[in-house]
């Protein structure tokens, strides 16, 4: 880990600690305008191997990034990820893994109750429903690529080896309920 990938969690947990604290123990102080100062800060100390995927106008700019990208040991075709989602309310940093693997490309994100295999099929169709799936797994196993339309990347997936014609799937592992 770098130094500067340190410092960042370190301030990313110390502002939410302090959110937290403030708004637990005093609700008025959690001001609107307070929050609004953390996350400009924090959006201010974006890493530095961040590469923006998506940038949308939704009521304000939500930027949608993948930074920390490493290969497996273990397994050279997965990868692991963080990604930077910020919107005009909160920004989220999930630490997410895929694969690379011509034959069984695959995303896996969790939240508190899931973990989400999500089966993709590059090269194939895009739509509003697999469209993230795709634009993190091109900037993370191709990096070239990242940040274009995953829809006009079906003949560079071609000749990768893919068929485009993949069945895409997701299967939900429920995590046990604390």
């Amino acid at each position: 880990m770098s130094l500067s990938s340190f410092q960042m969690r370190a301030a990313y947990w110390i502002t939410s600690l302090s959110l937290l604290a403030i708004s637990v123990v005093q609700p008025g102080l959690a001001e609107k305008s307070f929050r609004q100062k953390v996350l400009e800060q924090m959006r201010a100390s974006r890493p530095a191997d961040l590469v923006v995927l998506e940038t949308r106008e939704l009521g304000g700019t939500s930027t949608l990034g993948i930074f920390a990208i490493q290969v497996d040991s273990a397994d050279p075709a997965l990868r692991h990820y963080k990604l930077w989602r910020e919107s005009p309310e909160n920004l989220i940093i999930p630490t997410e893994s895929l694969s690379c693997s011509r034959t069984e490309p695959m995303r896996v994100t969790r939240d508190q109750t899931a973990i989400y295999l999500n089966r993709l099929n590059p090269g194939g169709l895009i739509t509003s429903a697999n469209r993230e799936h795709h634009l993190v797994w091109w900037a993370a196993c191709e990096p070239d690529h990242a940040g274009r339309d995953p829809s006009a990347l079906t003949e560079k997936a071609k000749a990768l080896g893919f068929s485009t014609l993949q069945v895409e799937s997701q299967e939900i592992l429920q995590l046990p309920s604390q």
